[in-house]
């Protein structure tokens, strides 16, 4: 179960990315705004925000607003003015939980944030309280398909600088990369040849608590609250969950 664990927060992200792409373009645009006010608006040259103008137009996001959020970013044109921040606690049955927010009013998103963490009896604590828990890791999704060598695969992402490959997945390999190093480590393992299906920064918790029953129904509907909030960007906790209950309350 220690390999389905750390997948479990993917597959749960993977499983609704489709209503993610489909709920609105903000999430997308925020993504290459903050991409390129980091590292400049010349795709050549910014492997992150290369990564999400990619991310966009596989969602069929239209080059104008593709175009519209690098300008917002690097400053040539006006626009909202987003403030990026984050958020900590704990979700039912004592899950770690770390939402990173983008908005550009914090007065809105931060007592939706809290409120959210209400509802469910859940506990917002201090920043620091709970990202101790996790590391910041780089993750690149390969599905198994018919004649992919994974011995092959595993050299290639190790030369590329691959920290660790996950096989026990029967549907995906996870090669995990150090955080900054994730989108050229993609590159260079497209240039070889692979199909990647996701990379991202992302964070890893060192330890995973399992959560059954009404934890877990409760637990992915804090995770869906979250997500269908376009001022949060990200949400990562340390749950496990059984196939059983992820098929049952998701």
């Amino acid at each position: 179960m220690a390999g389905h664990s750390k997948w479990a927060n993917i597959k749960i992200k993977k499983g609704k990315m489709d209503a993610i792409r489909g709920k609105t373009f903000t999430k997308l645009a925020k993504d290459i705004i903050a991409a390129a006010k980091a590292g400049g608006g010349d795709p050549d040259n910014n492997l992150r925000l290369r990564n999400a103008i990619s991310k966009a137009k596989a969602a069929s996001m239209p080059a104008d607003n593709i175009k519209r959020s690098i300008q917002r970013g690097t400053g040539e044109i006006d626009g909202a003015q987003y403030e990026e921040f984050s958020y900590e606690g704990y979700g039912p049955g004592g899950v770690a939980v770390i939402v990173f927010c983008m908005s550009d009013n914090k007065n809105r998103t931060a007592p939706e944030v809290r409120t959210t963490f209400k509802a469910g009896s859940d506990n917002l604590g201090e920043n620091g309280c709970v990202s101790y828990l996790f590391d910041s890791k780089g993750v690149i999704i390969i599905n198994k398909k018919p004649g992919l060598d994974e011995d092959e695969l595993m050299m290639a992402a190790l030369d590329a600088g691959a920290e660790d490959l996950k096989t026990d997945n029967p549907e995906v390999i996870e090669i995990i990369t150090p955080a900054h190093d994730v989108y050229h480590i993609k590159e260079e393992l497209e240039a070889a040849g692979y199909e990647i299906e996701d990379a991202e920064s992302t964070m890893i918790p060192q330890n995973t608590v399992l959560v059954t029953g009404n934890d877990a129904k409760q637990m992915l509907k804090l995770l869906d609250t979250f997500e269908n909030n376009d001022d949060i960007q990200n949400v990562y906790s340390n749950m496990d969950i059984s196939d059983e209950d992820l098929e049952l309350y998701s």
